[in-house]
């Protein structure tokens, strides 16, 4: 479903983060100095990244991926050891976390750590809810953009007496980002509160917290539209500015037809019909056992509306006198470019979710060993996704446009038709049971493993339809089909650090995982393709650790099978004829990458990455508008076969000045590589003042080199194979942020 923005894919191998935010500090040639020497059991995050960069906008991490496809949903957060989501439709992740201050710490889960703990493969973030403090704490932050931008960020926390603390915040984010919408203020609107007690014993070995969170969260995805020139680049068109003007239709309203009953319904953009709310509760905690074993637990109940109301843009054509257009509006005839469009609604579904994870450790001689349990339970009450397609026309703030059938495929008087082609529905609920263990080993003065095992049931029960997603589809509840599942999956990680000299030494890693699917394979059509996924990862590297810097370089080879996609295609025959096709495929990447982190001399610290990929697709085979199409080696989308990036600070007494330059080299925009963008810089810049030990702030610049252009990958046109009729024409895609000022006050007491 939400997988037919396969637009949204990225891949890198092994990129760069930091810990933190660009409000914290880093210290990255400690990092890999840990990982060269004797792993340390603690050491299960990466510390020199920074995630919180984000080019594209600033509601949450930027996608953190390992050689694969990202998914839809970005990078897996966690918070408190759980993650904040079961599944990331229809509720992203960032519609119920955002880095606050109400946050005790933050980092970045290593790809063989969430192996062993998830079963899952890739980096996570993970988060702790900040606790009650021995003291009364006020910790806050606001924030502003010359674009409107405005955010406030508070928590307190301290002591009531007899060992009970208490902890409160909010978060609220008000964002109209860089465009101007007409319907709307805000493009984001977003507001998470919370509070919480802590009882800590007596005896000193161990606390318990009980913990509530609401959050209610509504956001907006804008598109550009360009003009597609030869050898990748783009230009602005008359009366749109990329990156400053709204695509989206102009009222905001969109009309679809319930899959379930056939009501019609409006949803508005603007309001609540896109906002999605949760409330939470968590309970966790930690008890020393004696004889050096330790007991952790976190516990997480959960119930969701979720919502997404979402525009995608086909292909766009030109309509002549003949051709039936006019503008909704006031029924004016149209001619001029048209730009066919998607759009999907879900409505509020309810969505369930219990999580635990309970966890024991143990140190004994050179071994740090650690057992766990982990138990998710998450249920979907009738996940329907809505669509209707519906014509705009090519400009800032477009308008909507009604066709007479005498023209063409005509819509009715609000401009929509073709309800619920490629609509879906699925419904039920999924459980998760695992078992893991794993082992921090120093064998000797020059190696040390860190190996473990994640073994996990899988069970998934519920019910779906077969029935083709024809125009006006009303789903006969008499049609359901049934699914019950049960699977058994292993996880698996390796990580070996051999010393050849006290500075230099060797690196291995090797992570496995293993899944089948999950109730949204259910969504679509057809019955799905549920064989094994099978994700083996290698890597071999080197590091060498200095006084001044640290090098690590390091090889990869990584391969998933059994991708299941659903593509929104256009037929490249006729602009206005589009369909839903289902695609498996596997991906295979190697890649090669040196990271180098410096501190020349006091004060200054500089960190380098470099890497060189190549990501294909395998077996990527499909039928569409009466052909076959075959996109075995063809690169993956949105893929940069060269990646850098460059990141300088420098810090004098209570002034930090830094940045951060992102390169990437060209990128494929299209399934057959036809299409493509030129190679880009991403650019971040900053400086810090401490005032005092109660206020510091910040200054901000996002794309300070004003870079304006494209970026991602060009809808309706993954079936294009020749890219020179497309020389000169308007295309519709992503965009990173226009040139953005934001500044920040944290303040403490």
């Amino acid at each position: 479903m939400k997988k037919i923005i396969i637009s949204a894919f990225c891949l890198t191998l092994f990129p760069v983060f930091e810990a933190f935010s660009q409000e914290g500090k880093t210290t990255p040639a400690d990092s890999l100095k840990v990982k060269a020497k004797v792993v340390n059991s603690d050491t299960k995050e990466e510390k020199n990244r920074n995630i919180m960069l984000n080019a594209a906008n600033n509601s949450g991490p930027r996608d953190v991926n390992i050689g694969l496809p990202s998914s839809v949903g970005g990078i897996t957060i966690q918070e408190n050891d759980l993650p904040v989501v079961y599944y990331f439709w229809p509720e992203l992740p960032n519609r119920t976390w955002r880095q606050s201050k109400s946050l005790g710490r933050t980092g970045l889960l290593k790809i063989g750590e969430a192996a062993i703990t998830t079963g899952d493969l890739g980096f996570a973030v993970n988060s702790y809810t900040k606790l009650g403090t021995d003291k009364h704490e006020v910790v806050g932050n606001l924030s502003g953009s010359h674009f409107g931008w405005l955010k406030g960020d508070v928590n307190v926390s301290g002591p009531l007496g007899n060992n009970w603390y208490y902890t409160m915040g909010a978060y609220a984010n008000f964002d109209p980002n860089s465009f101007d919408l007409k319907f709307a203020q805000y493009s984001d609107r977003t507001q998470i509160y919370r509070a919480g007690l802590t009882k800590r014993f007596n005896n000193g070995k161990g606390e318990i917290s009980v913990l509530y969170k609401y959050a209610n969260s509504a956001s907006l995805s804008n598109y550009a539209v360009f003009q597609y020139k030869e050898g990748g680049k783009v230009a602005e068109i008359d009366g749109f500015r990329i990156g400053r003007d709204s695509y989206i239709v102009n009222d905001g309203i969109l009309k679809f037809k319930d899959i379930l009953t056939g009501e019609s319904k409006t949803a508005d953009m603007g309001g609540s019909d896109a906002a999605s709310f949760s409330h939470s509760v968590d309970i966790l905690g930690n008890y020393d056992l004696g004889n050096d074993w330790k007991f952790n637990f976190s516990t997480r109940m959960r119930y969701a509306e979720a919502s997404q109301l979402v525009t995608i843009p086909l292909s766009i054509f030109q309509a002549g006198a003949g051709d039936g257009f006019a503008y909704q509006a006031n029924g004016q005839p149209y001619t001029g470019n048209v730009n066919s469009m998607l759009g999907m609604y879900t409505d509020g579904t309810p969505t369930k979710t219990l999580l635990s994870r309970f966890e024991i450790k143990k140190s004994i001689n050179n071994h740090n060993w650690r057992f766990g349990l982990t138990e998710y339970y998450y249920n979907v009450d009738k996940f329907t996704s809505n669509r209707s397609f519906f014509y705009q026309t090519v400009d800032a703030n477009p308008n909507k446009l009604v066709r007479n059938s005498a023209g063409g495929t005509g819509t009715d008087a609000d401009g929509f038709y073709n309800y619920n082609v490629g609509g879906e529905y699925h419904n039920g609920f999924e459980n998760k049971l695992s078992a893991y263990f794993s082992d921090d080993w120093v064998v000797n003065n020059r190696l040390s493993l860190t190996y473990g095992v994640n073994l996990r049931y899988n069970k998934l029960k519920g019910d779906y339809y077969l029935t083709p997603r024809t125009p006006n589809l009303i789903l006969d509840p008499n049609d359901r089909s049934y699914f019950d599942n049960n699977w058994f999956h292993l996880g698996a990680s390796v990580n070996a650090v051999f010393k050849v000299t006290q500075k230099a030494g060797l690196l291995a890693d090797f992570t496995y995982t293993e899944k089948n699917g999950q109730l949204e394979s259910y969504s679509g059509a057809v019955a799905p393709n549920l064989s094994k996924t099978k994700s083996p990862l290698a890597a071999f590297g080197l590091y060498f650790n200095h006084d001044k810097f640290s090098v690590v370089s390091q090889a990869t080879y990584l391969t998933r099978n059994n991708y299941q996609a659903r593509l929104n295609l256009v037929n490249p025959d006729n602009g206005s004829e589009s369909q839903v096709a289902t695609v498996f495929y596997d991906i295979q990447t190697i890649g090669w990458t040196t990271d180098i982190v410096a501190k020349p001399f006091k004060g200054l610290n500089l960190h380098y990455l470099i890497t060189f990929q190549d990501p294909v697709y395998k077996n990527y085979n499909f039928s569409a508008f009466g052909n076959n199409y075959s996109y075995d080696d063809k690169n993956v989308l949105e893929i940069s076969k060269v990646l850098m990036e460059i990141d300088p600070s420098y810090t004098y007494k209570d002034f930090k000045v830094w940045a951060s330059f992102r390169y990437f080299s060209k990128q494929f925009a299209n399934l057959t590589n036809a299409l493509y963008f030129d190679a880009r810089w991403e650019t971040f810049g900053g400086v810090n003042y401490k005032i005092n030990d109660h206020f510091d702030i910040g200054l901000t610049a996002v794309n300070f080199l004003n870079q304006t252009g494209a970026k991602g990958t060009i809808n309706g046109a993954e079936l294009i194979t020749d890219a020179t009729p497309y020389y000169d024409k308007l295309l519709v895609g992503s965009y990173i942020r226009p040139f953005t000022l934001e500044a920040s006050l944290n303040f403490r007491f």
